[in-house]
């Protein structure tokens, strides 16, 4: 029995150790397989993710608000066809705003230095027919830090203009600027050649030297386009406003002196609207947004060329 005990005890001690490690790898297999659950979930989300980033499947606004909200659509950065702030979105956003019987109200939320006057110009359009469509609906305008020129001339197609006492609001006014290499050329020894069939075909050309006959063209074309901006502005304000000698100049007002002037209503942002004016402090934002594979492609290939084309020569811009 003795001769025995030892060698029973070593048999016991290594199917001890033997179940110790095979439950221990257990363990870790049964761990191992939960991460890499996790992780495939965690891929999936990411995946599934980028993809909603990149097609952006969903157009904010459309098919949702099934309770009383406001509407809001935001109008930021430079007026263009080639930026977020484009006529072709703007207006489908605005669109979709009136046309949900829930939305009790729209706020177009600008902050806009101003841009392309063609793009301002169907904005404005498209909110007085739409105001039309849907008589019953508001349609308020909240400025944050900037409602200049172009981003004005599109906010007084609005009910009410409400802004900040800082805000700045006006700018009535139309550039056409470029630059002109001529004297470096000269310096340098540089001759220009460049052969057109048609007078004013190489018009503000940056290396010709300016022709007089030419520049007066220009400003007769960008001063029509700045009495359509001052038409368009009495038709929007009214009676509202009360014409000062510098108002079509040009010039900034912040909020307060634009008041004054009835260039904008008075003081509100985008939830006092909502609270105190729709009755409806839920808030629901129907501008389209620009997704992932929108921005890599401009980055990549419109921007570039707009940016060599905006180094020479910029169209008219109410800026």
């Amino acid at each position: 029995m003795d001769q025995h005990q030892p060698d029973n005890a070593n048999q016991n001690w290594e199917r001890q150790a033997l179940e110790h490690l095979l439950l221990e790898n257990l363990k870790e297999t049964r761990k191992a397989r939960r991460w890499k659950a996790v992780f495939r979930i965690l891929t999936l989300i990411v995946f599934v993710g980028a993809i909603l980033a990149v097609f952006d499947f969903h157009l904010p606004g459309r098919g949702m608000g099934a309770e009383k909200h406001t509407a809001l659509v935001t109008l930021e950065g430079e007026i263009s066809s080639s930026s977020m702030a484009n006529a072709l979105d703007i207006n489908s956003s605005l669109t979709a705003a009136f046309e949900n019987e829930n939305s009790a109200g729209v706020v177009l939320r600008i902050n806009s230095p101003g841009g392309s006057p063609v793009q301002a110009g169907m904005m404005n359009d498209e909110i007085h027919r739409l105001r039309k469509l849907y008589p019953s609906k508001p349609l308020y305008v909240v400025v944050e830090d900037i409602c200049a020129s172009g981003g004005y001339y599109v906010a007084v197609a609005g009910d009410q203009i409400l802004v900040d006492k800082a805000s700045l609001v006006g700018s009535i006014g139309v550039i056409m600027e470029g630059f002109g290499f001529t004297g470096l050329m000269d310096k340098l020894g540089v001759t220009r050649r460049m052969i057109t069939a048609g007078f004013n075909k190489g018009m503000m050309d940056p290396f010709s030297k300016e022709n007089p006959q030419q520049v007066e063209m220009i400003k007769t074309m960008i001063d029509e386009i700045h009495q359509q901006f001052i038409a368009v502005v009495k038709a929007g304000r009214g009676g509202r406003l009360k014409e000062t000698p510098e108002m079509f100049s040009g010039r900034v007002w912040n909020g307060e002196q634009a008041i004054k002037i009835g260039l904008v209503d008075g003081y509100g942002t985008v939830e006092s609207v909502a609270r105190d004016v729709f009755k409806a402090p839920d808030i629901l934002d129907y501008t389209i947004k620009e997704n992932f594979a929108e921005r890599v492609a401009k980055r990549f290939g419109a921007e570039v060329g707009a940016a060599a084309g905006k180094t020479l020569i910029k169209a008219p811009n109410l800026q």
